[in-house]
This record gives structure tokens, C-alpha cells and sequence, in this order.
């Protein structure tokens, strides 16, 4: 009788239980495939894993350009019609000192395909700023503050572009930056972010997330 009333109470109790079927596709670089992190510790793993029993599909590689995303892409051919689509995209721009006018037009190519792919839904992509890799140990070796203002001026771009393409942004930017007086937030190479820095960008982007997956 009591286990006929419990299967009772669980048929007309609230559905609470979590979305099995999310999906969402990270597009990146190293920070996204989360180097010198466990994989479960990337950003795009644990932010999906606040809102459903799912894993996203990634394509990122350290070192990747925006030009090596692009070309990416083009080789990966993913299906489209994504419920989500984020994308980071831009430090090795950077560090490899290629020029800003090519990051512009490039990223935007990159995020005309990520709308593309979110099945031509702005509100359903999302740009994450690129985070400032000179708090880091392996950093201090070179020009910190220098490093610091490029990092800026490539996300002044990225953020522009975002707007008028009415896409959401995130600045990851000014989290990363705690990493400087926070040696937990910084992995164990000495170059990137930590799982526990991640879990900080992860909740930041649970609420677009979540708003996100419950539009079908």
C-alpha cells in the first residue's frame, strides 16, 4: 500500500527534473577546450551541467586563431539549429600579434555563422570577452600592462560586433583578472584558468543558459 501511494504521489507530484536534451555548441580556443583542466572542469561542461544532464558538443583548440576557428568550421561542417551557441575567440590574435583589423573581420564572420548555427536566433548566441592572460605566471616575463591594454582593444571589437549583430555578451574579462591576487583561479601550467575560475564564468552564464535551452 505505501509503495502503491509513493508511485501515486510521484505521478501527480511538479515535474522538477533537470532537461535531458540540451543542445549547445562552445566555439573557441584553448580556454574553451579547457587546457590543463579535467574536461569536466571546462566552462562550457560545468554551465551546461547547472541546467541539464547533457554535454555540450566543442569546437576549440589551444592555439586556435580566429582564423584557424573559421577554417574549422568550414572542415566540421556541424548541422546547425542549435538552442544555444557561445563563443570565445581572440587571445592568440593577440599574442601572435596579428592585426586588429583582421580580428574585426574575421569575428564577425565567426558570429554571422554562430547566429547561423543558433538557428539564425541572436538572443540564442553568446560571446564571452577574451580573459587577460597577463596575471598569469607565465606572463610576468613580458610586458604585463602591455599585454593587458591589447587585451582590452581586442574586446572593445568583440563587444562592438556583439552589439550590432544584438547578440549577448559577457565579460569574463574582469573575473579573470582576480586571478592575479587568487593562485586557485590559474591552472597548474601556469598559463590558463582553473576549474574553479571556469565554475565562476559557468554561473555567469547560467542565466542566459537556462533562459536559453527553454526556448525551443
Amino acid at each position: 500500500m505505501r509503495l502503491l501511494l509513493a508511485i501515486i504521489l510521484l505521478l501527480i507530484a511538479p515535474h522538477t527534473t533537470r532537461p535531458k536534451v540540451a543542445s549547445y555548441l562552445a566555439l573557441g580556443d584553448s580556454y574553451t577546450i579547457g587546457e590543463a583542466v579535467d574536461s569536466n572542469d571546462r566552462y562550457p561542461v560545468q554551465a551546461l551541467h547547472l541546467i541539464a544532464d547533457a554535454r555540450p558538443e566543442i569546437i576549440a583548440t589551444t592555439g586556435w586563431t580566429t582564423g584557424n576557428l573559421l577554417d574549422a568550421l568550414a572542415a566540421a561542417r556541424p548541422a546547425g539549429d542549435y538552442q544555444a551557441v557561445s563563443l570565445l575567440i581572440g587571445v592568440n590574435n593577440q599574442y601572435q600579434g596579428r592585426s586588429q583589423a583582421e580580428y574585426r573581420e574575421q569575428f564577425i564572420a565567426l558570429l554571422k555563422a554562430a547566429i547561423g548555427l543558433a538557428g539564425n536566433r541572436p538572443s540564442h548566441v553568446l560571446v564571452l570577452s577574451i580573459p587577460d592572460y597577463s596575471v598569469t605566471p607565465f606572463a610576468r616575463k613580458g610586458n604585463t600592462a602591455r599585454i593587458a591594454a591589447q587585451i582590452d582593444s581586442f574586446n572593445a571589437i568583440n563587444s562592438g560586433i556583439a552589439a550590432m549583430y544584438k547578440v549577448n555578451y559577457l565579460d569574463v574579462t574582469t573575473e579573470s583578472r582576480k586571478a592575479g591576487a587568487d593562485p586557485s583561479l590559474i591552472a597548474a601550467d601556469g598559463l590558463h584558468f582553473s576549474g574553479k575560475e571556469y565554475a565562476i564564468w559557468a554561473r555567469l552564464m547560467e542565466p542566459w543558459l537556462s533562459t536559453t535551452l527553454a526556448q525551443r
